[in-house]
């Protein structure tokens, strides 16, 4: 039998337009040391509860959930597992800046600089006096320039494959602007160059599957406006922080990115983050720079004999 918690209790944010939904306590901590074994311990012990915290009817499938454990490395102010309507992610830009906010607002952060410990690495925010949140990625890499790849109805189309957390193709459509109202479309054409990048064989490193699609255009009030669709389906009403930082390793591998030159990244919604490359301990990091508020706050509970308990989808 299925064992549910009594109740679990969560934070709601959003970071420039894209939500979180931060786990703050009733949730049983997954077994392991390190934030990968969790991860895999969520994935395979816990999925029931990612479920039900993200699905409709207590979520929707837009929603990033953020479950706090004790730190991995000392000095950390917390370990982080992200997940979605989709699984389990490495690493989530915005969600960590909702992360930071939402810490601020319990009273358990202040000002300042903290390290958490997530499934690819320690990262640092900065929250500053003004709400805004600093975040040092883990490094961003390329993987490929111009990688070609068929797709059907759209032609033959070149991208990038790169990583700033998560795996992303990142391309252009100059005749698909990037607006609201063409949602419906671009979420299409993004799915069919996903399936086109695995019927190619195009992967990351090791073969890890390219589970982002980060679509790009010009802006009138940034340097880029961008859509990115999500593993699960859904797009990043964020600009996203690891496919900032992804674009960033891209720009800074054709020479089109200095260190310390700031990038404004749009979203398809018109959500901003400010982003750059700086040297860290020998190593040029992503920094992304954004806003989140807080929306809510909440009790789950889980009757077992509710036949939605797990929630409405995957």
């Amino acid at each position: 039998m299925t064992a549910w918690p009594e109740a679990v209790e969560v934070v709601d944010s959003h970071t420039e337009g894209e939500p979180t939904r931060v786990v703050v306590s009733g949730w049983p901590l997954p077994a392991g040391g390190s934030l990968q074994q969790r991860r895999a311990s969520l994935l395979r012990e816990q999925d029931h509860l990612r479920r039900a915290v993200v699905l409709e009817p207590r979520g929707h499938a837009a929603i990033v959930g953020a479950l706090l454990t004790p730190p991995e490395q000392p000095g950390s102010q917390c370990g982080v597992v992200f997940f979605n309507n989709a699984g389990a992610l490495g690493m989530c830009g915005h969600g960590l800046i909702g992360v930071v906010r939402t810490l601020e607002w319990l009273g358990r952060l202040q000002p300042g600089e903290a390290c958490v410990d997530t499934p690819v690495g320690t990262v640092t925010a900065r929250l500053e006096g003004d709400g805004h949140v600093t975040v040092r990625n883990v490094p961003a890499c390329v993987q490929a320039l111009d990688v070609e790849v068929d797709v059907p109805g759209l032609g033959r189309l070149h991208g990038d494959v790169a990583w700033g957390g998560n795996w992303f193709f990142i391309t252009e459509l100059p005749g698909e602007p990037l607006e609201v109202p063409r949602l419906p479309r671009l979420v299409a054409v993004s799915q069919a160059i996903r399936l086109a990048l695995v019927e190619a064989g195009v992967t990351g490193a090791d073969g890890a599957e390219i589970d982002h699609v980060e679509l790009v255009a010009p802006a009138r009030e940034a340097d880029a406006r961008v859509f990115v669709l999500c593993p699960g389906g859904e797009y990043d009403r964020s600009p996203c922080g690891t496919g900032t930082s992804a674009k960033l390793a891209v720009l800074q591998a054709r020479g089109r990115l200095a260190p310390g030159q700031v990038w404004r990244q749009e979203s398809v919604t018109g959500g901003r983050f400010e982003a750059w490359l700086a040297e860290h301990e020998g190593r040029l990091l992503p920094h992304v720079r954004g806003r989140a508020f807080v929306t809510g706050r909440a009790t789950l509970v889980f009757d077992p004999r509710d036949p939605l308990v797990a929630g409405i989808g995957r």
